[in-house]
């Protein structure tokens, strides 16, 4: 089927010949693939759930060891720690409230179409809900990431390109491909509306309107997106039947034999890093660099930056290419994930990619699946119904949406 967005998202179908080219390249060697371990009785599962409920009632320190791999410096999974602003840009409520407006505004780009809430919707998880899309003659396109607990990640977007939601902002008002608003015909059109004059000077009082302080505005109102609402959080404070008993099945099997911690670890649910998962189409015309773009070194080629599990059921489709669903992609992981064979002209190239080392087929079973998908359904946060607000008038003449 496809997104919103024109782009394929991969189905059923699509899924089950990419597990076995992710079967017949992965490491180990497929006669060495383990089959699905056996499936437990109803009797099994209702004891291992009870077994488990006990032990993960505890505080996390105390939780099952995890299955990682030695030198993975992993965190425990764990409730969202407060939010800390940066000194150059301290929260105060009129900024979040002025960046929420801007946030809105689709007046900024340069057409006058699209806002930051185009594709960062509160009710799709503050991203999109739609595959990507690739224009002709362009690079290739990336699935929408959530800004949902953005606050929190060390690096933005796909490729890590940039360190600060300021500069994350600023990257989406005047990118070509995305808002490819002027930023002096921003400041220009702000300063011709008596509300958003009243707004900046709260705001950043005694400081006259500049791009500068949009980014800042945005970048406080993003800083304030954030969950800890989800029934897993409920868990971790003390609400024992918050999780049932196939979720605390697959927070056991995440933690330990799936191997999830591996990378999705922490409050977070993301190691931060950087990982090939084998889909960069390398060599192909989807081929996406990923991280190589930025550093150019060698060793990143084809990998993208961990994405946060929370709310993973509301971000769909998943991976930077926008490519599987939820169930898609457990497969996927199950398998392995694809190895990419090099052709005879690509054997000796020094930039053909290597898929990261973590992933490793697991043999699980259908129910081990389900679990998985269960527990990952209880990071779900509430939808966030927020009405588009009044946005301030502006006087004179609209901001001219070309040259």
């Amino acid at each position: 089927m496809r997104g919103a967005r024109g782009s394929l998202v991969v189905s059923r179908a699509v899924v089950a010949a990419l597990v076995a080219v992710a079967a017949a390249g992965a490491e180990p060697q497929p006669g060495e693939r383990p089959p699905p371990r056996p499936e437990r009785t109803a009797a099994d599962r209702l004891a291992a759930a009870q077994r488990l409920r006990a032990a993960y009632r505890r505080p996390p320190a105390t939780w099952p060891a995890p299955h990682v791999d030695p030198g993975v410096a992993w965190r425990e999974l764990g409730l969202l720690p407060q939010v800390v602003h940066p000194g150059h840009n301290p929260h105060n409520a009129a900024k979040a409230e002025l960046g929420r407006l801007l946030f809105h505004d689709r007046r900024l780009s340069r057409d006058g179409t699209l806002a930051c809430v185009s594709c960062h919707a509160p009710d799709q998880g503050w991203a999109d809900g739609g595959a990507p899309g690739r224009p002709p003659g362009r690079g290739p396109r990336r699935n929408t990431p959530t800004i949902r607990n953005a606050a929190f990640q060390p690096s933005l977007f796909w490729d890590g390109r940039v360190d600060s939601l300021e500069r994350q902002a600023e990257e989406a008002l005047v990118e070509a491909d995305e808002m490819a608003a002027d930023p002096g015909r921003v400041v220009e059109f702000l300063g011709r509306s008596p509300g958003y004059r009243e707004l900046f000077e709260r705001a950043f009082p005694g400081r006259p309107i500049e791009f500068r302080a949009v980014t800042e505005a945005l970048a406080c109102f993003e800083r304030t997106v954030v969950g800890g609402r989800s029934r897993f959080d409920a868990f971790l404070r003390g609400e024992v039947d918050a999780l049932s008993d196939a979720e605390l099945l697959g927070l056991d099997l995440f933690r330990r034999e799936a191997r999830c911690l591996n990378c999705h670890h922490g409050p977070t649910f993301s190691d931060g890093r950087f990982h090939d998962l084998g889909l960069s189409f390398f060599g192909r015309p989807r081929e996406d660099v990923g991280r190589y773009a930025v550093t150019r070194d060698a060793a990143d080629m084809g990998r993208f930056r961990t994405p946060s599990l929370r709310d993973v059921t509301r971000t769909e489709p998943l991976t930077h290419a926008g490519m599987f669903r939820l169930s898609g992609m457990l497969r996927m992981y199950d398998a392995g994930m694809a190895t990419l064979r090099p052709q005879p002209y690509q054997r000796q190239a020094a930039l053909f990619p290597r898929k990261s080392p973590l992933l490793k087929p697991l043999g699980l079973n259908r129910q081990d699946l389900a679990d998985l998908a269960a527990f990952l359904g209880s990071l779900e946060e509430p939808r966030d119904a927020e009405p588009p607000p009044r946005l301030p008038d502006v006087e004179g003449p609209a901001v001219s949406a070309v040259d």
